[in-house]
């Protein structure tokens, strides 16, 4: 409140002194913004009539006086016994002041300041937190989430990162291997590491065996080995495998057309290619020869001998009693 003394009678309980106006009504009251008025003044006046001081009844003619309560006070009783106590400085508010008060407590305009930075308040937006007053700026400051990387506050409104319930300047949120910002790009994670997707397939991506490029999605396994679904193809004809049948000889892998035409093994039975798919699957070798098990069977009687005694004579099998009678 300003203190300049003019003629006029003013009641210095009335509510239109220095209420502060709530800048933001949504948030809760402890730590609601405001903005003062500025300061105002109690109202004196000087009189021209026999008119006593309430307290030390010294004729108030032609002299200044404050109003307060309905009692006429004059300056220096109101300076010693009405006067507010600053609650910065602790020292009474005398009439000559300007005063400024917000919920019930009062302050000398210079000392209506900003507990961080100091800053005049009196016509300025304010925040109260824990009865510290706070200018715009360093209230929300003060409590304003930390950055992971920097640990200093992430003021509202400026360009920031979050994740998990987690919050980084925009500048900190990096990539662990490269360093570089990784603003609107896809990430991935790691425990708590965080790798730009390039970084990420570098570090931790399977690679093909066959192109040594990193899988960055979907691929196959094939005997503990990771490939492209791309590449994984007929040695032979270049045919994708991926989904299909194949075989693979000597590390390499065929489709079955490519395998029966180019490698497989002939049946010494029916002269079709061994493949192991199908009935084929179970083989029967011999001194170089090969037989599907389906087909090694005695030449004369046509008893499967899988498993069983027999003889070879020339290029055909027989059951040991056939062969008694060649």
């Amino acid at each position: 409140m300003w203190r300049q003394l003019h003629i006029g009678l003013v009641d210095v309980t009335d509510s239109s002194f220095l209420v502060g106006t709530p800048l933001s009504p949504s948030r809760p009251d402890p730590d609601m913004s405001y903005r003062h008025s500025g300061p105002r003044s109690y109202l004196s006046a000087t009189m021209t009539d026999r008119f006593d001081c309430f307290y030390c009844r010294d004729n108030l003619h032609g002299k200044k006086y404050v109003k307060k309560d309905e009692k006429h006070v004059c300056v220096r009783c109101f300076d010693k016994l009405c006067a507010n106590t600053c609650a910065e400085c602790r020292r009474p508010i005398g009439a000559d002041a300007k005063e400024l008060h917000h919920k019930n407590r009062y302050w000398h305009e210079d000392c209506f300041r900003c507990v961080k930075c100091y800053k005049p308040l009196a016509n300025e937006p304010f925040s109260m937190k824990d009865d510290k007053i706070m200018c715009g700026k360093c209230g929300p400051r003060d409590d304003a989430p930390r950055c992971q990387a920097c640990y200093k506050c992430v003021l509202p409104g400026s360009q920031n990162v979050e994740y998990k319930h987690k919050v980084w300047h925009e500048e900190c949120f990096t990539c662990l291997l490269c360093k570089q910002p990784i603003r609107s790009q896809s990430f991935l994670t790691k425990g708590d590491d965080i790798y730009c997707s390039p970084c990420h397939e570098k570090k931790f991506a399977k690679h093909c065996v066959h192109c040594k490029e990193a899988i960055t999605s979907g691929g196959i396994t094939y005997q503990d080995q990771p490939w492209h679904s791309e590449c994984f193809v007929c040695c032979n004809c270049s045919k994708a495998l991926a989904g299909g049948r194949f075989t693979s000889q000597e590390d390499k892998v065929y489709c079955v057309d490519c395998f029966k035409t180019s490698v497989a093994k002939k049946c010494c039975g029916c002269q079709n290619a061994i493949t192991g798919f199908g009935r084929g699957t179970n083989v029967v070798n011999y001194e170089g020869n090969c037989w599907h098990e389906y087909c090694f069977n005695c030449k004369k009687c046509s008893l499967s001998l899988a498993n069983k005694r027999f003889v070879l004579h020339g290029e055909d099998i027989y059951c040991s009693d056939c062969a008694k009678k060649l």
